[in-house]
């Protein structure tokens, strides 16, 4: 069976690295699924779950706030604006942030302050919907 070796980085270091039959990644325009000897690509991301089925059958969830994601024939890196691994997200604390994040949309008044709430909200909106995938799991 053929493998893909994946890692994971953000700027606060290195989250993940092994190797996987299938790695699937929330880009720009849509979710994209990589599997070995994958044509080279290079994409941003947008806000939400990196899913890596390892090599066992088993699968790791791990949630990412954006970033650039680069696939090789044999190698795929993710570069994470930030990155946590799916047993590490609070679903009480993502709900919180998105209402916050609802909130400060609401009171924004200058076409920056909307933009930059919209950002904060589809991120916020992101994590919670990650969360409650990985309370299902548990």
């Amino acid at each position: 069976m053929a493998t893909i070796q994946v890692d994971i980085v953000s700027a606060e270091g290195e989250i993940h690295s092994g190797e996987a039959r299938m790695v699937f990644a929330p880009a720009k325009m849509g979710e994209v699924g990589i599997a070995p000897r994958h044509a080279p690509l290079l994409t941003a991301l947008k806000p939400g779950e990196v899913r890596v089925e390892t090599v066992d059958g088993g699968e790791e969830t791990f949630y990412i706030t954006g970033g650039l994601l680069e696939v090789q024939p044999h190698q795929v890196i993710v570069l994470a604006d930030t990155a946590l691994r799916g047993d590490q997200l609070d679903e009480a604390a993502a709900l919180a942030a998105q209402r916050e994040a609802e909130h400060a949309l609401e009171g924004a008044s200058e076409e920056t302050d909307v933009t930059r709430a919209q950002m904060e909200l589809a991120e916020a909106r992101a994590r919670y919907r990650a969360a409650q995938k990985m309370k299902g799991k548990r």
